[in-house]
């Protein structure tokens, strides 16, 4: 796992992301999901693209289901982006670079 994707957890997610100082996506995943796995290396290049503006952070669904279950997560890959402590946007599924991309513009 690279730095610039922190894998977060139920306890951490008000510090981690509700409370952050900066706009945060949210990778809710899973270890079998395959789109998951295609999808982390554009999560990935992005992450290393805008660190200094928004937070990247992983959340393994089968470990948490508390933040799973409040968020209303039904399908993986479900990125959900978060601006001081409310959400901005969701994408469902497999996204394409750009479609991520501009999804993050959204918080910035």
């Amino acid at each position: 796992m690279s730095q610039l994707m922190q894998d977060i957890s139920d306890q951490s997610f008000k510090n981690d992301v509700l409370d952050a100082s900066k706009p945060t996506v949210v990778d809710f995943w899973a270890e079998w999901c395959m789109p998951c796995k295609a999808m982390a290396p554009i999560l990935e290049d992005l992450a290393g693209k805008y660190k200094d503006q928004v937070h990247f952070k992983k959340l393994n669904i089968d470990n948490n289901p508390t933040s799973t279950m409040q968020y209303r997560v039904m399908g993986i890959p479900t990125l959900i982006l978060f601006k001081d402590g409310q959400i901005v946007d969701q994408l469902v599924g497999m996204g394409q670079k750009a479609q991520v991309e501009n999804f993050l513009k959204k918080a910035l």
